[in-house]
């Protein structure tokens, strides 16, 4: 089988830069092809779309890396796509059929209801769906709870950066979850705020995933660079 490339998808407050250069950096050196496009973060049935049609366009084998709301999108878009050969959550959504990120939040108590601010999102309202409203980290409240394995600039610059999500995007759920057919490996971060280490567990022990712990915060990839990166290559050499 050839070489499989790594697409890495990113998770709401961030963009493909602040979360996965380290990683992306490494792989590719070690002759991996890699893809980190921009996830939309405008609901979830949009964002699968957009990058089922990113995929449409690598050529052969592909593993799928996503990270916090990263790993809903990726759990909805690779089903049916034969060219995905595993699945890698770091710290992330995995839902199950009929289920949304937001509701994994909810049972476990993640942080993100309690630091977020709502602004309003232009565009058409349903009035059956959620209000038309994105959400951000409160910039005081990033380094604590989403970016605390970063030192105090870099958490700033993170924050400053950071792009906020679609309230929709958290509640829609998930009609067939890829993981559901395919090999799947997740890293849990025992230190997250935002999906608490027993949320993590439990989807990864769903999923029946190989499973890695590291002592991280949510940007598990920033805290523990080396054990994400062996985790995305055995999923792209089993």
């Amino acid at each position: 089988m050839s070489t499989p490339t790594i697409v890495f998808v990113h998770g709401a407050f961030a963009d493909a830069t602040g979360s996965w250069d380290a990683i992306a950096r490494t792989l590719i050196q070690r002759g991996y092809p890699v893809l980190a496009p921009a996830n939309p973060l405008r609901g979830l049935r949009h964002d699968a779309q957009y990058l089922r049609a990113v995929l449409a366009t690598v050529p052969g084998p592909v593993v799928l890396v996503g990270h916090s709301y990263g790993g809903a999108v990726i759990t909805a878009a690779a089903t049916g796509i034969d060219a995905v050969t595993a699945l890698v959550y770091v710290a992330a959504f995995a839902p199950d059929q009929g289920e949304s990120a937001g509701a994994i939040d909810e049972k476990f108590g993640g942080a993100a209801q309690h630091v977020t601010q709502a602004r309003p999102l232009p565009g058409a309202t349903d009035p059956q769906g959620p209000p038309n409203i994105e959400l951000a980290i409160d910039p005081a409240q990033f380094h604590r709870v989403f970016a605390p394995d970063t030192d105090t600039d870099t958490a700033a610059l993170l924050a400053a950066t950071q792009r906020p999500l679609a309230l929709a995007a958290m509640l829609e759920p998930v009609d067939t979850p890829a993981w559901r057919s395919l090999p799947t490996h997740y890293a849990i971060a025992t230190r997250d705020q935002m999906i608490p280490t027993d949320g993590q567990r439990f989807m990864a022990a769903r999923m029946n995933a190989a499973t890695i712990e590291v002592p991280t915060g949510h940007l598990a990839m920033l805290g523990a660079p080396e054990a994400i990166t062996g985790l995305v290559t055995a999923a792209a050499t089993c």
